[in-house]
This record gives structure tokens, C-alpha cells and sequence, in this order.
């Protein structure tokens, strides 16, 4: 069916890029089907910026930050969460946004500040979590959104034309809660495959199947092959949630830059939330840093799918999940720390 010509298709979910390599799939693969990991860690594209207002929250005295484990280990401009913590900080690893609720009603003398991470998947809990502060009047509750949406980033991958995409491997997590319809524009209006993956070899072998079959066959669309899990119209009470908490507003990731409307940005019945105004803290800035990595890392271009891993002179080498330079080696679902686990190594 495929013959010779060459498909590229990428994946924008860190769960995939793991499975991929974990389980050797690029292996079972013609040579002319490529597959290319994408910006699907959330931990990964958190930028700089963000890290510094994080940072600013947890030198002060009277703040403890809550996030989750792997954030605390990505740099920012003067160094991790991890460091800071050394030095005397109050940085407190959490396993859900609840649990930095928890720490609001249990420290009433301390602002307790939640950095909120992660895609669609994720923000649902920070939303309800604001909702439920607001309710309660935790007054010392503050919540920095740093939660991003991927279909308009997909988008921003095709226009920016730095390598060639014929399909999606669609996010599975992120459609639990959105569904398929947002990446129907994807298919209209770009020409390209669709397919929406769970995380299974034999999912993600399926969808690369049904991408294939549209490409070749000239008609792309959105599949969803992971119907055990996903539903066109996604998770309305999710949605719901998302909608009432949170509008779309510009968003910083890293190794992209700004892209508009893939933020989360707070409504204004709920901006006494934000930690930036409430706690008088420099605004987030919109960064070249963004783009560039310090020490020759060359993360930012890896979460393009410019460049693999292996392409950049630190990796394995000054760069390892010990000792990471850049967040593409930190973050779980890193392209960078999963071709470490289990791909090729210099």
C-alpha cells in the first residue's frame, strides 16, 4: 500500500513518544515511514519564564510553591525549584492540585502558590480546584496557570514548515477531555491525517495504519481508533469546567515561542487567583530564551522534531536524566530521557 513514498507522521503526546521507543515500534517500521516526536511533554515546553515567577514565588518567605515532581528540575534563569528547595525554599512536591489546596487550609500564615502544568488532560483538576477555593474562600490559595492547548500548536508546527508532517499521531489523553472535533480543521483546511492513538503498540500501530491509508489514498481526516476512550464530543463536564474557569489566551513554550490561544489564562471572576498581581511579582515575559538553549542544548529544536536527540552534542554526555542540562532530559515523557531509557546512546 505504501510502496516507497515517504510518510512523516508526528506524534504530540509524551505518553506516545514513550511507548514508541519503550517498545521498539520505529523497528517494525519501513524505512521510508518516519516518525517524529513532537512537543508532548508538558514538563518539557514549561519555559524559562515560568520557571522564574515560580522561582520568584518561592524565595519569598511567606510562600510555598506546590507542583509536581519533575517541574522542580527543569532550569530556569537562575537555576531549579530543586535548588531553591536546597537553599531553604518551601517547595513541596505534589501528586494532584488537590493536595495544594490541602497545603492552603493546612498553613492559613503562608500563600500557598499551585504551578499548574500540563495540556487539557491535566487542567479540568486545576479548574476544579479553583473552583472549589473559591468556594471554601481559601483566601490564601493562588494558582499560576502554566497549562497549555494542543490543536492551535499543532497548527503552529504546519506553518512553521521546519519539517514535513503528513499525519498526527493525535494526542490520547488530551481527546479524553476535548474529543475530535477540534483537530477537524487539521484535516479541512491543512490536509492532513488524523488519528487518535491510545497507548498500546497495537493502538499506536493502528493509528499509523489509518494515517498511512489516508495519505496514500489522498483523504485525510479525523479517525479515532481509540474509541474505547474517546468520543467526538470529548468530555462535556470537563469542558464545562475548563469553560467557566478559564479563557484561551497567548502561551510561551519552550523551544516554540509564543503561540496564540494554546494558553489557559484565568477569567476575571477568578483572577484574585493569580500569584503574578496578588503578590506583586514581575509579569512572565515573552523571551527569546524561549527559543534558544543555554550550554549548546539543542531541546527546543528537538521538541520541533527539527533534530533527534541523538543529533545534539550533549546528549548522553554533559546531558543525562542525572544530570540534565535542558528539560527534554528531565521531563518523563522527554523525547531526550526516553531515547536515553531506551533508544540508540552514542
Amino acid at each position: 500500500m505504501l510502496g516507497e513514498r515517504p510518510v512523516s507522521l508526528m506524534e504530540v503526546c509524551g505518553g506516545h513518544t514513550a511507548a514508541i521507543l519503550r517498545f521498539g515500534l520505529t523497528d517494525l517500521l519501513p524505512g521510508h515511514l518516519n516518525l517524529i516526536s513532537g512537543p508532548g511533554c508538558p514538563v518539557c515546553v514549561t519555559p524559562r519564564s515560568t520557571i522564574d515567577t515560580a522561582l520568584a514565588c518561592a524565595r519569598r518567605a511567606d510562600t510555598i510553591v506546590a507542583t509536581f515532581g519533575d517541574l522542580v528540575r527543569v532550569p530556569g534563569t537562575a537555576g531549579t525549584l530543586e535548588q531553591a528547595r536546597s537553599e531553604g525554599a518551601r517547595v513541596e512536591v505534589i501528586f494532584g492540585a488537590d493536595q495544594a489546596l490541602d497545603l492552603a487550609r493546612q498553613h492559613p500564615e503562608a500563600k500557598v502558590v499551585l504551578v499548574g502544568i500540563g495540556f487539557e488532560t491535566t487542567a479540568p483538576t486545576s479548574a476544579a480546584v479553583v473552583l472549589e477555593a473559591e468556594a471554601e474562600r481559601v483566601n490564601n490559595f493562588f494558582f499560576l496557570s502554566a497549562h497549555k492547548t494542543m490543536p492551535l500548536a499543532m497548527q503552529w508546527l504546519l506553518e512553521a514548515g521546519e519539517v514535513r508532517i503528513d499525519g498526527f499521531i493525535c494526542p490520547g489523553h488530551v481527546s479524553t477531555i476535548i474529543g475530535s472535533r477540534p483537530y477537524e480543521f487539521l484535516a479541512q483546511e491543512h490536509g492532513i491525517a488524523c488519528a487518535i492513538a491510545g497507548f498500546e503498540p497495537s493502538d499506536i500501530l493502528e493509528a499509523i495504519l489509518l494515517l498511512v491509508r489516508q495519505v496514500v489514498e489522498g483523504r485525510p481526516a479525523v479517525e479515532i481508533p481509540y474509541r474505547r476512550s474517546v468520543h467526538p464530543e470529548g468530555n462535556r463536564r470537563a469542558l464545562a469546567i475548563l469553560e467557566r474557569v478559564f479563557e484561551p489566551a497567548p502561551s510561551t513554550w519552550r523551544g516554540l515561542g509564543t503561540v496564540a490561544g494554546t494558553g489557559l489564562a484565568l477569567r476575571d471572576a477568578y483572577r484574585r487567583f493569580d500569584p503574578i498581581p496578588a503578590l506583586a511579582l514581575p509579569p512572565e515575559g515573552s523571551e527569546a530564551d524561549a527559543l534558544e538553549d543555554e550550554q549548546g542544548c539543542r531541546c527546543g529544536e528537538v521538541l520541533r522534531g527539527v533534530v533527534r536527540p541523538t543529533d545534539c552534542p550533549l546528549f548522553a554526555k554533559q546531558c543525562t536524566p542525572e544530570e540534565p542540562v535542558g528539560a527534554c532530559m528531565v521531563g518523563a515523557e522527554g523525547t531526550c530521557r526516553n531515547y536515553f531509557t531506551y533508544h540508540a546512546q552514542p
